[in-house]
């Protein structure tokens, strides 16, 4: 049985970047920074991307993006941009939280520097000291849901008394600012098309699809806490 070919969209911070994944293998994949980067760098990598690999949009399976939260420019972009591939040709839409993407990207790459850590909280920068974020455990299993929080010298101190815990996302360096923890560990991981993956491939095999006409982004603009519905500690 051949691998779902999912071309992956991710546009939640400044960083815009497109990948497109066989299964669970990464075919391609390509990023550009910038304010403006978004509105003119999805169309010409996925162009380039799809020549490159001998491909046409009918050939894939579904198209991915990041649903949020995020930069309102970035994700209205970035929605539209996949909203209107699946249209045209009648592809289905996945989502992939944001954060998710970011927390895979941590978590590889502490694996790869052999960190040990109990919990994995990425973050994306909101404004001023505030963050997006959510809480992992060392399996990926997702113990806190998205969360609008104000950063400050106490932030996750109940979690921190006892157990390592890695920080990534570029929300991680307003942390990194003020925490003064040796159970903190900060890693350069952001939001892109390769941390969305897994999280695609599992909605595709399941048959999760967005109704196209309808999805929106996640933006959470207001300060929404979150809570917790299992115990971190």
């Amino acid at each position: 049985m051949n691998q779902p070919l999912i071309l992956l969209i991710e546009t939640s911070t400044d960083i815009c970047s497109v990948a497109i994944s066989s299964g669970e293998t990464l075919l391609k994949y390509g990023s550009e920074k910038g304010n403006k980067a978004h509105a003119k760098s999805i169309a010409p990598m996925v162009e380039s991307f799809l020549k490159d690999l001998g491909l046409v949009i009918n050939d894939l399976s579904a198209v991915a993006v990041s649903e949020g939260p995020g930069s309102y420019t970035g994700l209205r972009v970035g929605v539209s941009f996949a909203k209107g591939i699946c249209f045209a040709s009648n592809k289905p839409l996945i989502s992939v939280n944001s954060l998710e993407s970011v927390a895979h990207n941590g978590f590889q790459e502490a694996k790869d520097l052999n960190l040990d850590f109990n919990y994995i909280i990425p973050m994306i920068d909101a404004r001023r000291m505030e963050v997006y974020c959510s809480i992992y455990d060392s399996k990926m299993d997702l113990i806190e849901g998205v969360s609008a929080k104000i950063i400050d010298s106490s932030s996750f101190s109940e979690i921190l008394a006892n157990n390592p815990t890695i920080f990534c996302g570029n929300g991680a360096l307003k942390i990194k600012e003020v925490l003064n923890n040796t159970n903190a560990h900060f890693i350069d991981s952001q939001a892109n098309a390769k941390g969305m993956i897994k999280c695609a491939l599992n909605k595709f095999l399941s048959k999760n699809f967005e109704d196209t006409a309808y999805f929106e982004p996640f933006y959470l603009k207001d300060f929404i806490p979150g809570i917790s519905k299992k115990s971190i500690i």
